[in-house]
């Protein structure tokens, strides 16, 4: 039997939504799964973007221990006999385009897949929560569009459960076979999200440059505290940014404006040569056709949504960087409306 998993990249935070709202874009990690192959054991192969650093070793590889972690929590201790796995990722590894988030949707759905589960997204989207813990991407990942989303204050209880450390969620070989063996059940409902509308004449170009800024460093350069001045920056332009990107057509100016932020951009120019110089190269006014640009979650991936004119805006951002000696790569993106979508064994 054959099955497929395909799972949309996704852009956290759109300027003032930091950790609140994502949006999922049209590149893809996708899984083809085989089973009764006849050969024991699972075979993975890979193909694509940093095929090179990703583990065969089913019991190193983030999809397949996530995989592992949704069946053990189901009574089932291991992957199946027999199967081959291949994985073709599109998604750009440590770009801040939810590389990360995308494999963990993936396992969750592959695990639902060999397990025969049929889970709910809802219900998936708890063990995702389980192993990501920030839900702007994974949500966006798994249930597609413009989302925003929170998570649930929690009792006591469900607390504990959900602050487990990800070494006991998720199965480690050096830890022994018996290690997550039976993992709690998260919560149900650890995350809530409302999928936004989205204005058919907006697209994203992404511009990527050609080094990594890892998530965690790139909350390593945050403060502890914000002025209630910049807090109040934010909330406002967010609360006009998720309606006015839904606004057909498009209203350049109060989408530029909006898409500002100062609770995480200024921080990360440090990590990011030209940051500032590069959010202020185009603007509605010099790029006809530019609505908005921002860092797309931790970067270094700058995320301009346009109605035309695409060639033209990317080629300045590109220049920028030029200029710090930074390489870049470029795509024009729609919005991944269905999110992730499993086609079932047969």
């Amino acid at each position: 039997m054959k099955g497929q998993i395909r799972v949309p990249c996704s852009s956290a935070n759109i300027g003032p939504g930091f950790d609140v709202v994502g949006i999922s874009l049209s590149i893809y990690l996708t899984i083809d799964v085989s089973t009764d192959t006849g050969k024991p054991g699972c075979v993975l192969t890979c193909t694509g973007e940093g095929a090179d650093e990703v583990p065969l070793d089913p019991e190193y590889n983030l999809i397949t221990r996530t995989a592992l972690y949704l069946l053990r929590c189901h009574g089932q201790r291991s992957l199946p006999d027999s199967i081959a796995i291949h994985f073709h990722n599109d998604i750009p590894l440590g770009r801040g385009l939810g590389s990360s988030g995308a494999a963990v949707v993936a396992g969750v759905m592959l695990g639902d897949m060999l397990g025969g589960l049929h889970l709910s997204k809802d219900r998936m989207m708890d063990f995702c929560l389980m192993i990501e813990r920030h839900p702007d991407n994974v949500m966006a990942a798994m249930m597609g569009g413009f989302v925003g989303s929170y998570l649930r204050e929690l009792d006591a209880a469900d607390t504990e459960r959900k602050e487990i450390p990800l070494s006991e969620v998720l199965p480690e070989p050096a830890g022994g076979l018996d290690t997550g063996l039976e993992p709690p059940q998260p919560p149900k409902g650890i995350g809530h999200y409302i999928r936004f509308g989205w204005a058919k004449e907006l697209k994203a170009i992404a511009i990527i440059p050609q080094f990594e800024v890892s998530t965690a460093k790139a909350r390593g350069v945050l403060p502890e505290t914000y002025s209630k001045k910049d807090l109040v920056f934010n909330l406002q332009r967010l609360a006009v940014l998720t309606t006015a990107l839904t606004q057909s057509p498009p209203d350049p100016e109060l989408i530029y404006e909006a898409m500002k932020d100062r609770v995480h951009q200024p921080y990360r120019k440090t990590l990011i040569p030209g940051l500032p110089d590069v959010l202020a190269s185009v603007r509605p006014d010099t790029h006809p056709g530019l609505c908005g640009i921002c860092l797309s979650g931790a970067g270094p991936t700058i995320l301009a949504l346009a109605t035309h004119n695409f060639e033209n805006i990317a080629a300045t951002i590109v220049e920028k960087f030029k200029a710090e000696n930074i390489v870049c790569k470029t795509a024009v993106l729609e919005p991944a409306h269905d999110g992730a979508v499993a086609t079932p064994l047969k």
